[in-house]
């Protein structure tokens, strides 16, 4: 079956895991939970890794235990200078906008985030739209039913489909059950829970040349 749609995560897949932007908006979102809502430092890193864990993000947890106001939130821990940690990526862009299929990013993050960061690398025209938390009505990956949201949102009727590339093996394992195929951004050594591994994302053009090959023959 040939593939018709791409579905990027954000953070920590389109740009290296060591820039140390989501490590600064993970500590905004401890910090959320000291100043906000009054916890312990002591409590904080269990309770988050927690609700990660159960719900995906913290923010749902947030939101089910502590009736927490997600545009507060997202507000909060995404209140920073993106610029200070990536930059513009032409090579991203180039294979992004090459690739012969419509193209989505889908994040557990709110679109104003997702916007920024694709500005500042230089590929926010790249994509059909940006499928974020609010979109998906807050169900967050790895949870079916934000999987479910986005194929409706983009019109693609079966997951086999579509391609799905994260950093979190987690999120990949929930998708690739539901017949996905899955690639893990961020090592280069085989996984076994999914259907490929490249240490960049921009390396998808020389992993899977077939992509745009098939394009091509199809003309």
């Amino acid at each position: 079956m040939e593939f018709e749609v791409a579905f990027f995560d954000l953070d920590d897949t389109l740009y290296d895991k060591q820039s140390g932007l989501w490590d600064a908006i993970r500590q905004r979102m401890s910090l959320y939970m000291h100043e906000r809502l009054g916890m312990s430092w002591d409590v904080i890193p269990t309770l988050r890794r927690h609700y990660f864990e159960t719900y995906g993000t913290t923010l749902r947890g947030l939101q089910l235990h502590h009736q927490v106001d997600a545009d507060d939130y997202l507000n909060y821990v995404h209140d920073l200078p993106v610029h200070d940690f990536i930059q513009p990526d032409p090579e991203l862009r180039q294979m992004i906008v090459t690739l012969p299929l419509r193209r989505f990013i889908f994040t557990n993050a709110d679109r104003d985030h997702a916007q920024r960061v694709l500005e500042v690398l230089g590929v926010a025209d790249c994509f059909q739209a940006i499928i974020d938390v609010r979109a998906i009505q807050f169900y967050c990956k790895p949870e079916p039913e934000a999987y479910r949201i986005a194929l409706h949102l983009a019109q693609v009727d079966s997951p086999q489909r579509c391609i799905y590339l994260d950093d979190s093996l987690a999120n990949l394992t929930a998708a690739r059950a539901m017949g996905f195929f899955t690639i893990l951004v961020g090592q280069e050594e085989p996984e076994p829970q999914v259907d490929l591994s490249i240490r960049y994302v921009k390396d998808l053009r020389s992993r899977m040349p077939q992509l745009w090959d098939n394009h091509r023959g199809s003309k």
